[in-house]
């Protein structure tokens, strides 16, 4: 019997790309900007003025303004709360309790007065999404998580005494784990089977990983003692993603139809590009103020093309519309230095979520959210010590639409409400030589 079916063929591959939630961090899609606590401190309106080696994520062209050999050991505690309530049922779903750790590294040197480097160890993306195996959507998404490393080496030149330029190259690793619940009923229905309805839930898991390169750019003016611009742009990496899909736990009777072999997957996907700007004032020696705005290109996110080794339920290729689109995020931040030793740090960021609502659904629940933040640093002769805490608040988010419909039926595609929000504590000692 020949079988056409759109929905779970592919959706462990899938949700490599379509699994992208907000929950491990605070950029729009899934970009993590937890890249520092004094950054952090300030909700990142750090472009134009950062005095610390973690500027070569933020705006390496700052880098000239730090003297010697400066090494920089951070870690950010991200606790995210999400939960769903459903329009068809009215009961609500909490998502699982996770703790994650993003972290970072930086060092610069100063070779001149006019040339520094630096290097970056740090996690610009990441997920990590878990449901309960019985939830409504449990056939779009449970356990979701998905990591990436890069290492971003970087030079700085000064032009003039005011005028600064770097730029870097950007490698990228991208590792992942996803599972989803395979609907063992709906496939026996389809199928013909008289019984269908007596068929348990299996599982669907794709293992994957792949690699990228992209480059970044900075640039710094000071145009009087106390007004100062910072500019810095992100380029977009493409990673070619390869995997296994495992399925386990299927009935017999679906198994032995060999219509869901395990197979390797294969799929592109594009991080976005990124430019952030921003203009710092120095009201007094003491208090420092930036306001700033943060573009990224997540219209690149357009649609999904996805390849599998093997036919499952007849089906060896997909393409899938995303239609995501660009984001604008915009800051205020300010720096006290209340001693000589030590300084207080606040900021607040708005920023716009990037999944459209005709393409919103449970793995990617971005929303548009307010970002609160309070900080502090404490500096002794060779050493500095920052700590900061952030409060994301993400807006509701409705989803009213039929994403999922074809793998999950009318009763399990978790129309409803998602709401959540974050708690960021970040930690970053910068030692100097």
């Amino acid at each position: 019997m020949k079988f056409r079916y759109s929905g779970f063929a592919l959706a462990p591959v899938l949700m490599l790309l379509v699994v992208l939630s907000s929950s491990y961090s605070y950029g729009a899609g899934f970009g993590i900007f937890t890249q520092g606590a004094k950054a952090l401190g300030q909700a990142n309106a750090v472009v134009a003025h950062l005095d610390s080696p973690s500027a070569v994520f933020f705006n390496p062209a700052l880098i000239n303004q730090l003297s010697g050999t400066q090494m920089e050991f951070g870690t950010t505690l991200v606790v995210p709360t999400r939960e769903f309530k459903s329009d068809l049922t009215g009961e609500t779903y909490h998502n699982e309790d996770n703790v994650y750790f993003p972290s970072t590294v930086y060092m610069t040197h100063a070779f001149t007065d006019r040339i520094s480097a630096g290097l970056g160890c740090f996690v610009p993306f990441g997920l990590g999404t878990n449901w309960d195996d019985h939830w409504e959507g449990r056939y779009i998404a449970t356990s979701s998580e998905i990591q990436t490393y890069m290492v971003n080496p970087v030079i700085s030149y000064r032009l003039s005494p005011r005028v600064s330029l770097a730029a870097g190259v950007d490698f990228l690793w991208l590792d992942t784990t996803l599972e989803q619940r395979v609907n063992s009923a709906g496939i026996g229905s389809l199928l013909g089977f008289s019984k269908a309805y007596e068929l348990s839930d299996g599982n669907q898991k794709f293992s994957g990983d792949g690699n990228g390169v992209g480059y970044n750019l900075g640039l710094a003016v000071a145009f009087t003692d106390k007004l100062t611009f910072g500019a810095s742009y992100r380029s977009k990496v493409t990673v070619d993603i390869d995997g296994d899909v495992v399925f386990s736990d299927i009935p017999d009777a679906l198994a032995s139809t060999g219509i869901l072999p395990d197979t390797n997957g294969n799929a592109d996907m594009t991080l976005p590009a990124q430019f952030t700007a921003g203009v710092a004032y120095a009201f007094t020696d003491q208090l420092t103020v930036e306001v700033g705005m943060r573009w990224e290109g997540w219209s690149c996110f357009d649609s999904l093309e996805i390849e599998m080794d093997q036919a499952v339920l007849n089906q060896t290729s997909q393409t899938i519309e995303k239609k995501w689109h660009d984001t604008w995020t915009y800051n205020i931040g300010a720096e006290y230095q209340l001693t000589k030793q030590l300084a207080l740090s606040a900021g607040y960021l708005y920023q716009e979520n990037a999944v459209p609502d005709d393409t919103f659904e449970p793995s990617t629940p971005d929303s548009d959210c307010h970002l609160f933040c309070l900080g502090g640093s404490y500096g002794w002769k060779r050493a500095s010590l920052a700590l900061s805490y952030g409060y994301q608040l993400n807006l509701d988010r409705d989803k009213d639409n039929n994403v999922g419909l074809a793998s999950a039926g009318e009763a399990n595609i978790a129309n409803g409400t998602y709401s959540g929000n974050l708690h960021l504590v970040s930690a970053s000692l910068t030692v100097m030589f």
